[in-house]
């Protein structure tokens, strides 16, 4: 049996005052995504957030970031396939309701388009890869409470 491919992950749930959660479509899944990605040699968690929603929203400044929690998300079993994924929460002033990103960091993703907007944590859309696993864990006052009770 082959040994399990180990990929660190950051995730960023990104909220604004209205207790909005910031996602995207696409490209390549169907369904809902938050900000995320790869980590790069070297880089803490926490750096690759950064990184990740300047690269894929455009947004280059988050407030009151934190760290959430921590998993081990299975991708697939043959080759097996692990995402180490850390999540994080931060929030936003930003007053557009969407706007278009195209990705310009000459990275696998360079010329993607993302088309970003707001959604309640608790809307009953699918999320791809399970990235919808942690939206409990959102304070009351950003939505927490209603996405743990849907």
């Amino acid at each position: 049996m082959t040994d399990p491919e180990y990929v660190p992950k950051a995730c960023a749930y990104i909220t604004r005052a209205t207790g909005e959660l910031l996602v995207f479509e696409g490209p390549g899944h169907d369904g809902l995504q938050i900000p995320k990605g790869t980590l790069e040699p070297g880089e803490s968690p926490r750096e690759a957030l950064f990184r990740e929603v300047m690269e894929e929203t455009g947004l280059s400044t988050l407030n009151a970031t934190c760290h959430l929690t921590t998993d081990v998300w299975t991708r697939r079993e043959s080759p097996p396939k692990r995402y180490v994924r850390h999540f994080f929460h931060a929030t936003v002033h930003e007053p557009r309701d969407g706007w278009t990103h195209t990705v310009t960091d000459g990275g696998e993703e360079h010329g993607s388009e993302f088309e970003l907007y707001w959604v309640r944590p608790s809307t009953g859309r699918e999320f791809v890869l399970d990235l919808d696993d942690y939206l409990h864990l959102l304070p009351a006052d950003e939505g927490g409470a209603a996405a743990a009770s849907d």
